[in-house]
């Protein structure tokens, strides 16, 4: 829809609504091809994009295909997934022509929603359909393995009436409602008491289901141990993997009522989401249960293959193959996990993710088996993935009360952007930096769906994503801004990796803002306000009485030239092992563990989030540029699953902050910004208490490498085709800014 474009309509009059259409029109087609490199064309012919008409707009197969058969009969239609536009095929040029007169401009309504479409004719529909990815070893999912009547039954046989009932441990959590029987899940400790059984068994009425498991060999011992969960629409759980030492290898869930979608993610990043239907029974053993987090993102609507009684093909390899899907608007659905208590250590094959090897621990000042420096890709990944990634997961909400101002230089980088650039902001954390240039065109990332969904919460455009693969097009960004993200890919080549696809998305010209935490916290004879807060507190537990050292910043002092040959050798940690880092004390190591404690001041913050959750929100909207389809859609957190928990561990973050170094183990200080997000999970070291629980505040560990001077430019000097800029420290970070040739 070029200057041409409007040679496709007679040379009329137009009134002065169809004139503002028509520029929106032309203005979506630049935005297309600007973002996403689909190319409309003058040429009147079959096909056409439909922008806004997408599933990451809120826009169902069903509602549009309904539009759009009104103006003949449609060949095909495309919806690809996450993306704000589809493409139509009609039978007939002369049906094309009508849609794009008659629909252009027209508001589509969706649910509650309206949204106006905008068409273009284009010459191919390029959509390419993703190959299905295999499910987790070990997952089985077996649809309509009770019939509507036991679903009733089993239904029926929840009491949730009562307030206080001791006898099935009856929990009402922050997003859901749990009742145990058998024995009580303690999400305190992430654990069972084994020895102090419930007054209560398992219901009469799941026996026939559970003796049908049994001869059907999906578990080959009588569960003891259920676990109830009850989800309202828009509500989930955190990704988790149910405790090792708690339970035996089988896992049965059984779905009744509405469908879902249960997201299973490898600790390599591959991600599986997989329908389960109503009346349908998911089973989890060896891999799938032991080493895959699984979770349910909390939203209102879930994108599932389009219902075909014609079609054999089942529900889960068709979402995976990305084909022929829509949204399903989600009702309540009840989960019953049922399990068998473990009584001997467990000796699976994944001591990554076993707690009886001392990978998920209760909370305690230092992990029980300090890890090693990975040797390898696998094992960098695992260390990232129980010390970086669900560690952010659990305590997203926290981390995002603390992260509310922005550093002055990061904003001065964006304000000097020329309006209407595109900025990728790779490991966004809360988003701070999405709102602070409204004439530039942001979006978010980060390997944290805790913080992507406060990124949404407060009108952002994020999506999850690892750092070091963005689903973004080569060459599509004019910025990118890394902040305090690199430090916590744990080897050289990982941390180089980070740079190069940094690189990769910046058009020619373009500029990229990298921020590090230094291994120097006092330069030129100036202590970093990390460590000026050494003295408040106690040591190791240190909270500051005012906001974190971050968002206290003072004017920061250029460095001088120093040789990288003269940096100190203090890149050893002893053993092998990594050592576990005292708060607000200079570093004697680059590579550590950095602990985090939860504050009980965040339970109060999210209460006051609850009344200025939606004044913040209008504020965040209203910063946020035009232009409905320049990004992948925002997507939500993946919480935890209907097995464990309110608290086991999560899934995702290497994307940390959205904001200077990312150091503090602050307490949720007096003046800080309510987070916005009340979803808070646990993590690999120590799981997070829900709300109506009490006891000592968890302490997380977060492994860094913290560079020393020079090592930043040394390394970005491996990637080719940038020049450094510029680079400087600032307050406790080493920072420079990249220019790609």
């Amino acid at each position: 829809m070029d200057g041409g474009e409007e040679n496709n309509v007679k040379a009329v009059r137009r009134s002065k609504e169809e004139k503002k259409v028509l520029r929106k029109q032309i203005k979506t087609s630049h935005t297309l091809l600007k973002h996403e490199g689909i190319n409309t064309t003058p040429q009147p012919n079959k096909s056409l994009v439909v922008a806004n008409g997408g599933l990451g707009n809120g826009v169902s197969r069903e509602e549009l295909s309904a539009a759009l058969k009104e103006m003949g009969e449609v060949e095909s239609l495309m919806m690809p997934p996450h993306k704000p536009y589809a493409f139509v095929t009609y039978r007939s040029e002369e049906s094309a022509r009508k849609a794009l007169v008659h629909l252009n401009g027209h508001k589509l309504q969706c649910g509650d929603n309206g949204v106006t479409l905008y068409l273009g004719y284009v010459n191919s529909v390029n959509c390419e359909e993703e190959k299905a990815a295999p499910l987790p070893e070990g997952l089985v999912l077996v649809e309509d393995f009770v019939s509507p009547e036991e679903e009733a039954l089993l239904l029926a046989a929840i009491d949730w009436s009562s307030t206080n009932d001791d006898v099935t441990a009856q929990k009402a959590l922050k997003h859901r409602r749990v009742k145990h029987y058998g024995f009580e899940f303690r999400y305190d400790n992430n654990n069972v008491d084994k020895d102090n059984p419930l007054p209560a068994g398992l219901p009469e009425e799941c026996l026939p289901v559970l003796e049908r498991c049994v001869r059907n060999g999906h578990i080959n011992i009588m569960p003891d141990q259920l676990t109830i969960n009850q989800y309202e629409s828009g509500q989930g759980i955190p990704p988790h993997v149910d405790t090792h030492s708690a339970f035996e290898d089988t896992i049965l869930s059984l779905s009744l009522g509405a469908k879902t979608v249960m997201e299973f993610r490898h600790p390599d990043g591959r991600l599986v989401p997989v329908v389960l239907p109503g009346q349908s029974l998911l089973v989890m053993k060896g891999e799938s249960r032991y080493l895959w987090t699984h979770g349910i993102t909390p939203r209102k609507f879930d994108m599932v293959p389009v219902c075909d009684p014609q079609s054999s093909a089942n529900s889960e390899s068709d979402i995976r193959s990305n084909s022929n899907l829509t949204l399903s608007k989600r009702g309540t659905r009840t989960s019953f996990t049922f399990r068998k208590i473990r009584h001997d250590p467990c000796r699976c094959a994944f001591p990554s993710t076993c707690d009886s090897r001392g990978a998920l621990s209760t909370p305690s000042p230092s992990p029980p088996t300090a890890p090693s420096l990975p040797c390898c890709h696998a094992d960098a990944a695992r260390l990232e993935e129980v010390y970086v990634h669900r560690v952010y997961d659990a305590i997203a909400s926290h981390f995002s009360s603390t992260r509310h101002s922005p550093w002055p230089r990061v904003c001065h980088f964006l304000s000097s952007l020329p309006p209407g650039s595109v900025l990728a902001d790779v490991g966004c954390g809360n988003g701070k930096y999405l709102g602070v240039n409204p004439e530039v065109i942001a979006v978010g990332s980060d390997r944290s769906s805790a913080l992507v969904q406060i990124c949404a919460e407060r009108g952002f455009q994020a999506f999850v994503s690892d750092a070091l693969s963005v689903p973004l097009r080569t060459a599509s960004c004019d910025a990118c801004i890394s902040i305090a993200v690199i430090h916590h890919f744990s080897t050289q080549e990982r941390r180089l990796a980070a740079v190069r696809e940094l690189v990769r998305l910046l058009n020619p010209g373009g500029r990229a803002l990298i921020y590090v935490w230094a291994f120097e916290q006092e330069h030129n004879k100036q202590r970093s306000k990390y460590l000026k807060g050494q003295n408040i507190g106690q040591p190791g537990n240190l909270s500051p009485v005012n906001s974190p050292a971050e968002d206290r910043q003072e004017p920061c002092v250029e460095d001088g030239d120093k040789s990288v040959d003269s940096m100190q050798d203090v890149s050893k940690v002893t053993d092998g092992k990594l050592s576990v880092h005292t708060n607000r004390t200079a570093f004697n190591t680059q590579d550590l563990l950095v602990p985090w404690h939860l504050k009980e001041g965040k339970k109060r913050g999210e209460e006051e989030s609850k009344k200025d959750g939606k004044q913040n929100k209008r504020k965040e909207t209203s910063r946020k540029t035009p232009g409905d389809f320049c990004s992948p859609s925002s997507l939500s957190s993946k919480p935890k699953s209907d097995s464990n928990s309110a608290s086991s561990p999560g899934s995702d973050p290497n994307m940390s902050s959205g904001s200077g170094p990312d150091t503090s183990d602050a307490t949720h200080a007096p003046d800080s910004e309510p987070s916005l997000s009340g979803d808070t999970t646990q993590t690999s070291s120590s799981p997070l208490k829900p709300e109506s629980e009490s006891g000592p505040a968890p302490v997380f560990h977060r492994y860094y490498h913290v560079f020393q001077q020079g090592e930043l430019e040394q390394m970005c000097g491996h990637v080719a085709g940038v020049k450094v800029q510029s680079s400087y420290h600032d307050q406790g970070n080493w920072c420079l800014i990249l220019e790609k040739a």
